[in-house]
């Protein structure tokens, strides 16, 4: 969740899941995995997130899955909140890359014990608000929060109705972007560009024009390679000063993104289970792979083959 990622970055599935082999519908409670039926198969099912850092993920471990130990993997999409409830029944095995979601950890891991922590990914996530650096070195001042409300013309767009435009991504991404507008007293108006993509697409074009820009973004993340971004300075983050989401008036937290899986395939999925709990890579090894794939255009498993014949000494590691 990306509040917890507060991402449920899922809108723009559709789109995302051409990138993806045997990419299912959006809504994994109802469907399995159609390798679950094959006698004797040595399969995996991994759920997979819409945005390209999550996409990296997958590709590296499904490769190394199919060619370095022999399963059969299946790669399906599903929504943050729901893939909690897959994983629980069985219906995938792991998640890969969560930004946290206290509550699905208590239901699934504490209380009902359906699924286990998979360990630390071992890369650290992190929201904020960014302003393109050409900006932020025009007007210093700009990238403290408390100075937003007098920039906020800079940042009127047809869709902000008056106010400055603060651009989110999906509409299904659960951030705290409205509270914190309203409750930081910021003459903004939070726009959705649709998509991951979408939002991309807005950031490159802006930046190509030299235009200002305030956007809800994250690390890791490959744009910032292509955009330069600096972060805006809202109020320090302080444990549980997101609790109430009406009430949130703090910064995002950094995050250090878990893998889960489901308790039972932990307990018998063999050398599959025991490889994605050694599964551990950098934030600059995520995004090489999602440079390859949203930038380069590769497609999942050809940026994933890239980096593996790159990078021996590092997934050699993960091998039971």
């Amino acid at each position: 969740m990306r509040t917890t990622r507060r991402r449920a970055l899922i809108a723009g599935a559709a789109a995302l899941c051409t990138l993806l082999t045997g990419c299912g519908a959006a809504d994994m409670t109802k469907q399995t995995s159609p390798f679950a039926a094959v006698k004797g198969a040595r399969t995996v099912t991994l759920s997979v997130q819409s945005w390209v850092g999550a996409q990296a993920n997958v590709a590296v471990a499904q490769y190394l899955l199919e060619h370095e130990l022999g399963y059969r993997v299946d790669t399906v999409q599903v929504d943050e909140v729901p893939a909690w409830d897959a994983l629980s029944q069985g219906r995938v095995d792991a998640i890969l890359e969560d930004w946290g979601h206290p509550d699905q950890e208590k239901r699934y891991v504490d209380d009902k014990k359906t699924i286990v922590r998979g360990g630390d990914l071992g890369v650290t996530g992190h929201i904020g608000w960014f302003v393109p650096t050409y900006l932020a070195k025009q007007h210093p001042d700009i990238t403290d929060w408390r100075n937003l409300n007098s920039y906020a013309s800079l940042f009127r767009t047809a869709e902000s109705g008056g106010k400055g435009q603060l651009m989110d991504g999906s509409p299904s991404y659960v951030t705290n972007d409205k509270a914190l507008v309203k409750n930081l007293g910021l003459n903004y108006q939070v726009v959705f560009a649709g998509s991951e993509a979408a939002q991309i697409a807005q950031i490159k074009q802006f930046a190509k024009e030299k235009k200002p820009f305030l956007t809800y973004w994250y690390a890791p993340q490959w744009l910032f390679e292509k955009v330069p971004m600096t972060e805006v300075k809202l109020p320090p983050y302080t444990e549980g000063c997101d609790a109430d989401p009406a009430k949130v008036a703090c910064s995002y937290p950094y995050t250090p993104l878990q893998k889960y899986l489901n308790a039972r395939f932990a307990a018998s999925g063999g050398d599959a289970a025991a490889f994605l709990k050694k599964f551990r890579w950098t934030t600059e090894d995520q995004n090489e792979v999602a440079l390859m794939i949203a930038d380069q255009k590769l497609t999942p498993a050809e940026a994933a083959k890239k980096w593996v014949e790159g990078h021996r000494s590092v997934w050699k590691e993960w091998l039971p």
